[in-house]
């Protein structure tokens, strides 16, 4: 090859590989693989614990479900107004994202003090979200109770949701309700959330909530659900003797690849939450085992 041809070449190719490389890297910005777990799988650990974790293991957020066996994070002393700065601070520090606080707060109650108590926990979880710069709190639909009339428990839930949402209104919160518990049906999620349809107001869509009990196919559920999903919850089971058993992601029989891959096919830009329910069952491997695992597994399976 000529000396002018090679440094032709030389720059055409070196020009094209650039372009290839600039091409990958907005490919990455525009649709960027967000991770994240929920503290629920290491209900022992400390917040700096939970922190460290997350960004050795390249995490980028972390969505608290409690602290050291505290679930009402408001009682939390990171979260105190003395202490919630620094914790602001050290989440910043290690490029780290809160992407959701989880409350206990059920929407089903008719009993006026139970309902009361219900809403008041979401309200606080509201204004605790607002001074975290947190996007999301999630509250639960939750039961169907067979002593109250299946319509009027409906109700209650959207309106709890609808009540919360204007609420939230005006501090940078949206409220998710989960597929959650016995509402996992998806005609019946459609319809409350249909009838709860609010700027601040959305879904976590738990996608192995629904399956494992209605195995409904995540591609029928997306495509009625999609405009509500601002979060997800990520697992893998298997059934053992009847009875749920949660396994490594990819270790089950669940088709939560299947769903994930939609969510990204459809620019879901959301976290992909990991919710290793370590606290309801202490029999699950450790939670240094399988939140480890998680970020390799899904990067594996985008790879």
């Amino acid at each position: 090859m000529q000396h002018s041809d090679r440094r032709k070449f030389l720059k055409t190719t070196t020009g094209a590989l650039a372009l290839a490389y600039i091409g990958v890297s907005l490919d990455i910005k525009k649709d960027p693989l967000l991770l994240s777990f929920s503290s629920l799988g290491c209900p022992d650990w400390d917040f700096q614990k939970i922190v460290d974790f997350a960004s050795l293991n390249k995490y980028n957020g972390i969505e608290f479900r409690g602290i050291k066996r505290q679930l009402d994070l408001t009682l939390c002393p990171e979260f105190s107004p003395k202490n919630i700065q620094n914790t602001i601070d050290i989440m910043v520090g290690n490029n780290l994202k809160f992407t959701d606080l989880g409350s206990s707060c059920s929407l089903h109650y008719a009993e006026p003090k139970e309902r009361l108590k219900n809403l008041d926990e979401g309200r606080k979880f509201i204004d605790l979200a607002q001074k975290m710069h947190c996007p999301y709190i999630r509250v639960f639909p939750n039961n169907l109770p067979k002593d109250q009339e299946r319509e009027r428990t409906i109700e209650l839930i959207i309106q709890g949701l609808l009540e919360l949402g204007e609420y939230a209104k005006g501090k940078g919160v949206i409220v998710l309700m989960e597929s959650h518990g016995e509402l996992v049906y998806l005609d019946l999620l459609e319809k409350i959330m249909r009838s709860a349809e609010h700027p601040n107001v959305g879904m976590v869509w738990d996608i192995v909530n629904m399956w494992s009990i209605t195995k409904e196919p995540p591609a029928k559920v997306y495509s009625k659900l999609k405009k509500y999903i601002r979060h997800t919850h990520i697992k893998d089971l298997i059934m053992v003797n009847g009875k749920e058993h949660y396994t490594l992601l990819g270790k089950g029989e669940t088709p939560i690849f299947d769903a994930i891959d939609i969510l990204h096919r459809n620019k879901y830009n959301g976290y992909y939450s990991f919710e290793w329910e370590k606290l309801w069952h202490p029999e699950i491997d450790e939670p240094e085992i399988a939140l480890a695992d998680y970020p390799l597994a899904m990067r594996a399976h985008f790879k």
